[in-house]
């Protein structure tokens, strides 16, 4: 009968809405100091690295969007009394080459700020990652979705976590064919190119899965993400890089409370806020919260490319700014002083081409603005080693 109610209040909170009249309603936001640590990272008891990402929590309404923990002396400690000290990195980052621990002992972190306040993770065993079977996608209406297969035989992972780092080759709407030293204009060469480049991106969501309520430990086709098909990430290659970790069940439901508390509000049907208890303590201040938490794993990775030739030919790309190719007569400025993002449009493409009258004398060019033409503004020319 509650259930009922609730439903019937929310009906006519609606009702309200659509007929009544709605009064614009800007709540009052406290302003508060507080900023509580954030530990973000896993130690790797393999063969890769351990990175570690100190920061602080920061105001919605302020102009800070990170706020780094700079300076800490950060170390992994095993129930043996043995230590691993990380390097500082810069900008909040402790990082340690392969740490390659011993399974059948224990492990948390040690972080000492600056200022000497002191955390602990709680001590935790080493959980072995399985590999990762495969990476592959399915093609929808709107675009493609990634997905996931892993399976453990011993049927002792049953958690999952998972992040990504993508990249892509894409190239401006525009090719920028002339260079000019403010002087003089030329053709561009090869080295000098800026019409295709690389660009980067790294996960922003909690991607989750658990075999907990299946017989056998099988994740099949778990999302990942998707991309749409308008996105310049499939115009011409796309790859993605795909990290695997496993977690202990506490670990699970920390991280599946952030997911719900941070991605899924905004409806009366969603998880509301809680308290996120993770395995994360401060030692001089008992009752200080910190937000984290800390497993121990190997880490699986495997890294897939999609090609552009294995999608829909319907497909087409929207670029990402407004383009419009001008044209920039030698009778509107200095013959030999040009801007050095003009551009000439081959013919077979646009329809035009260098401006030139009957007999055949340049008038001028094609121009166009740098985020049209120049493709460094957002990534760079130089094609990444595992690139093929």
């Amino acid at each position: 009968m509650r259930t009922l109610r609730n439903i019937r209040f929310w009906t006519i909170i609606a009702l309200s809405e659509i007929v009544g009249c709605k009064k614009p309603y800007a709540p009052t936001i406290t302003a508060s100091n507080v900023s509580y640590l954030v530990v973000d990272g896993v130690i790797n008891s393999g063969q890769d690295s351990t990175i570690i990402k100190l920061s602080h929590t920061v105001n919605i309404s302020g102009n800070v969007n990170a706020s780094p923990e700079l300076n800490a002396t950060v170390t992994v400690e095993d129930d043996q009394n043995a230590t691993h000290p990380l390097s500082d990195a810069g900008q909040g980052k402790y990082v340690s080459a392969a740490l390659n621990l011993d399974t059948t002992h224990k492990y948390h972190l040690h972080i000492r700020t600056a200022e000497g306040k002191e955390y602990l993770s709680d001590y935790e065993a080493v959980k072995y990652t399985p590999p990762i079977d495969s990476i592959g996608f399915t093609i929808k209406n709107t675009g493609v979705q990634l997905y996931v297969n892993t399976h453990d035989a011993n049927n002792s992972t049953r958690y999952y976590h998972w992040d990504y780092s993508e990249t892509w080759k894409f190239n401006t709407k525009y090719q920028a064919l002339y260079i000019t030293d403010g002087t003089k204009l030329r053709l561009r060469k090869s080295e000098e190119q800026i019409f295709t480049c690389f660009a980067n991106d790294v996960s922003s969501t909690i991607i989750l899965g658990s075999s907990a309520n299946l017989s056998r430990d099988i994740i099949y086709q778990n999302p990942v993400t998707q991309i749409a098909s308008t996105s310049e990430k499939l115009e011409t290659k796309y790859s993605i890089l795909l990290k695997q970790y496993a977690l202990t069940k506490d670990a699970y439901t920390f991280w599946d409370n952030l997911k719900k508390s941070s991605e899924e509000l905004g409806t009366i049907f969603d998880a509301q806020p809680t308290s996120l208890k993770g395995n994360i303590h401060c030692v001089t201040n008992p009752s200080e919260p910190v937000i984290g938490y800390i497993s121990v794993t190997n880490i699986q990775q495997k890294r897939i490319f999609i090609s552009n030739d294995q999608l829909p030919s319907t497909w087409r790309t929207i670029y990402p700014y407004d383009c419009t190719a001008d044209s920039l007569l030698f009778g509107n400025s200095k013959p030999d002083v040009v801007d050095q993002f003009l551009i000439a449009i081959p013919p077979a493409d646009f329809g035009l081409g260098p401006i030139t009258d009957k007999s055949g004398q340049l008038l001028g060019y094609v121009g166009a603005n740098a985020q049209c033409t120049d493709c460094t503004i957002r990534g760079t020319v130089k094609q990444p080693d595992f690139w093929k």
